[in-house]
């Protein structure tokens, strides 16, 4: 990278383009602050700002895409007034986590000439599916909503739970909260990010053998999708694992890290068959977070402290295996080697249980 205070390397200037519209920038120190899973609140309202612009451009493109579909320019015209008039409203309704993939799927239609289903923007200005919950601890506050029965247009790769009844509903509140004490009191930064990033919840069944999953999709920024474990901390871990992948996705759309994703060719250590080099980042970096939430739950001395040992060894370890098979790939760009570099660094500097 160029020696100055803006990601140039990644083609992402923070001035104006030569169009004259302005361009969404990552200064230098808030990219290395993402890169080691330490960004904050500061990092997320820079990367939430490039979804917002990304979504309001997908939708002026579809505008102009189907311009004689009196439904969806009138939609259209509401979220335009929204922007005016209610600027908070406006973007609960464009980071409603499903708009993104409808949208873009709604412009590719469109593009092939397909019947596609643009009545969907109206569903947007709804409110958002599912019980808004409110959760508090140490003055900090969470408010997700829990979508447990809307229409979900983002595929997480496993099957939806819901609808859900009041106790399955009273219970998932119940371990949220649990969780969200959980994050604060031991791991107050992830907290932060989560709290100013993850908006909606979507429950999943467990796996077939009742293990607890936990998913998010690139598409669908600001959810994170989990089962119900019956450990809150794990519910809290799968917070912080799904919001890395949210957070690097929405770094992506605005700084090229690696070249397309070509063939599956690089060993995960926490997966039997090879990944590709992009596939490979997104476990990478989701599992520094995996491994720095391990290393602070065994230094708070909370719980099962063999396992919170254990667990940190562990993916710190696989961690830092793949990051360096990162490095030396060869499909990293300018800047994905330094966000590379900086994610090894960070994993370093957790050190070991005790250490």
């Amino acid at each position: 990278m160029a020696g100055t205070d803006e990601v140039v390397a990644a083609g992402v200037p923070v001035a104006r383009g030569a169009d004259g519209l302005p361009r969404h920038g990552v200064d230098r120190a808030t990219f290395r602050a993402v890169a080691g899973a330490r960004g904050g609140p500061e990092a997320v309202r820079l990367l939430r700002a490039g979804q917002l612009s990304k979504r309001a451009l997908l939708l002026l493109a579809l505008r102009r895409a189907v311009p004689g579909h009196d439904g969806y320019r009138e939609a259209y015209a509401r979220v335009r007034a929204l922007q005016r008039s209610d600027r908070a409203r406006w973007e609960e309704v464009l980071l409603r986590p499903e708009l993104d993939a409808w949208a873009a799927d709604c412009l590719r239609g469109a593009a092939a000439g397909e019947d596609v289903p643009l009545g969907g923007l109206g569903e947007f200005l709804r409110p958002a599916p599912g019980p808004a919950l409110t959760l508090e601890c140490d003055g900090l506050r969470w408010a997700p909503s829990l979508d447990h029965a809307g229409p979900r247009r983002v595929d997480y790769g496993r099957p939806p739970a819901g609808p859900l009844g009041s106790a399955e509903l009273a219970l998932w509140e119940r371990r949220l909260a649990e969780a969200w004490e959980i994050l604060v009191r031991r791991h107050r930064p992830h907290a932060r990010a989560v709290a100013a990033c993850v908006a909606t919840v979507v429950p999943l069944r467990p796996a077939p053998g009742g293990e607890a999953v936990s998913a998010a999709a690139r598409r669908a920024y600001g959810a994170v999708a989990a089962s119900l474990p019956d450990d809150p901390v794990l519910l809290a871990l799968a917070l912080v694992h799904e919001f890395l992948h949210v957070q690097l996705g929405a770094l992506l759309d605005l700084v090229p890290l690696h070249r397309p994703n070509g063939p599956a060719a690089y060993h995960a250590p926490w997966r039997p068959d090879p990944r590709p080099a992009g596939a490979l980042l997104q476990g990478a970096y989701a599992h520094l977070g995996v491994a720095d939430f391990w290393r602070a739950e065994a230094a708070a001395g909370a719980g099962d402290l063999a396992r919170a040992r254990g667990e940190s060894v562990r993916w710190r370890t696989h961690t830092l295996s793949a990051g360096e098979t990162l490095l030396s790939c060869g499909e990293l760009t300018a800047a994905g080697l330094e966000f590379t570099g900086e994610l090894v660094r960070a994993v370093r500097a957790l050190g070991g249980p005790g250490e």
